[in-house]
């Protein structure tokens, strides 16, 4: 008996996984609230194509001289349409697509399944997850569909794709999630990858799973030739439903911001800072702004943030960008061996993303130098501060020139570089670099950790300590 429920429960399971004998009912379930974009802008009139390229002194010269002088006038500005997809989220007529589908429209229409058309507005725009909630007025309520949750999606769970390729309107293609969390160049991106066509017109449609929730916003492709090869890509609900929320209440985006810069730690400086295992976010850098108030410094690793365990820089900067401006969260930080409570209240970024700091170019002098780990060094000086623009350093060491063969050279230090911290702790002088690398090599550790500055940025490092 045990064993013939063993075998039911795997026939059901199998029976659950199959794919459906059609998609027929799917598509009659959600297809009304798939809409088609058309959108419309006056752009500037041009001089005219390029002109022919005729031999001087040929007898068509004067020719073609009087034809282009007769025959291309400045050209009067014109209209051009683009097309697009979109899909309702509410029968009160809000609808979402891709930023780049109606930037720049100064006319967008929403074409319905039914054979009506509608002319929409803008009610805000996010470009850097290229998302996009517009609003139509109807005399009805309109068939909308709702988000899915796109975390619960495996790789090889079937999905739908509608929309309107290449100007063909309402169709359907089918296929499997191909590969999930995948970044190709934005700060929050987090894409499900899908082998259902997708091409040109079918931006900002949706991506349904089998229950009829979107669980993806069809943004782009990778093609050589223009055309769907079966790598798309879909903006996951789980960032889209937070963006469309923040548009409807506000017309904006309004993320929190921590106000440090990090980098991810690796295996060596793991080793460094004593961490057991390499995860986390290191701090690089803390301004003036909410992470200097709640108490973050320069080498903590945050940990967990708001009760989220912290993996890499990437998911930190996706969690706190999901909360809210004004949110006092918990972070917990890695330091000296052990961890730390603090509370930060979260500003907003895109304030803060306002603020920015140049310095100039600049190198240093030559000077008396000693060298440490195959890099020459010099104490910073205030001729040098003033050449390699870094007014804001108190101190440190300056890297004169750096051997090629060193493992300095291959984590990527280059002359100019301040060093500001090894270990953990200021570096003032050459001899103190020095004790601090002895100090490192007689505690038994594989490498020393240092902070270093270029152009204004810092960053760790993790040098071996093994010949």
């Amino acid at each position: 008996m045990l064993a013939l429920a063993t075998i039911m429960g795997a026939m059901q399971a199998r029976a659950q996984s199959a794919p459906p004998a059609t998609f027929a009912d799917l598509v009659d379930q959600v297809g009304d609230a798939v809409v088609n974009i058309t959108t419309s802008a006056i752009v500037a009139g041009r001089q005219g194509g390029p002109a022919p390229i005729v031999p001087e002194g040929s007898p068509l010269e004067d020719f073609f001289n009087d034809f282009l002088d007769r025959g291309n006038p400045e050209r009067p500005p014109r209209r051009s349409q683009a097309l697009g997809s979109g899909f309702v989220i509410s029968e009160d007529g809000y609808i979402v697509t891709n930023n780049h589908v109606i930037e720049g429209a100064d006319e967008i229409l929403i074409e319905f399944r039914e054979g009506f058309t509608l002319e929409a507005e803008i009610i805000g725009t996010d470009p850097n997850t290229d998302i996009a909630l517009l609003k139509v007025e109807a005399d009805e309520a309109l068939p909308f569909v709702p988000f899915g949750d796109s975390s619960a999606m495996r790789v090889g769970d079937w999905v739908m794709a509608m929309g309107n390729p290449l100007g063909q309107g309402f169709s359907v293609s089918v296929g499997i999630v191909s590969a999930s969390g995948r970044a190709l160049s934005g700060t929050y991106d987090d894409y499900i990858q899908t082998d259902a066509a997708i091409n040109r017109g079918n931006s900002g449609g949706p991506l349904f799973n089998l229950a009829g929730e979107v669980i993806g916003v069809n943004t782009a492709i990778l093609s050589p030739t223009g055309g769907s090869i079966g790598i798309g890509f879909a903006m996951s609900s789980d960032v889209v439903t937070n963006v469309v929320g923040q548009l409807r209440e506000f017309g904006e985006t309004r993320r929190g911001w921590l106000g440090v810069r990090i980098q991810d730690v690796t295996e060596e400086l793991a080793e460094g800072l004593g961490l057991e295992e390499a995860r986390g976010a290191l701090v690089t850098d803390v301004p003036e702004g909410p992470a200097l108030d709640g108490g973050i410094e320069v080498g903590d690793v945050i940990l967990t943030f708001n009760g989220a365990d912290i993996d890499d820089t990437r998911g930190l900067v996706r969690i706190v960008g999901e909360s809210a401006e004004g949110e006092t969260v918990r972070v917990v930080v890695f330091r000296d061996g052990g961890t730390e409570t603090l509370n930060v209240t979260l500003g907003r970024r895109e304030t803060a993303e306002g603020l920015s700091a140049t310095t100039p170019d600049g190198a240093p002098v030559p000077t008396p130098s000693a060298e440490v780990l195959g890099m020459e060094l010099v104490p910073l000086t205030d001729e040098l501060r003033q050449q390699l623009g870094a007014q804001g350093v108190a101190n440190g060491l300056v890297i004169e020139t750096v051997d090629p063969a060193s493992d300095a050279a291959a984590k990527g230090l280059q002359a100019g570089d301040i060093i500001t911290e090894v270990a953990q702790q200021p570096v003032t002088s050459v001899s103190d670099f020095g004790a601090r690398v002895r100090a490192a090599t007689d505690a038994g550790q594989k490498s020393v950790l240092l902070l270093i500055r270029r152009a204004g940025n810092p960053r760790f490092v993790a040098l071996s300590l093994e010949e």
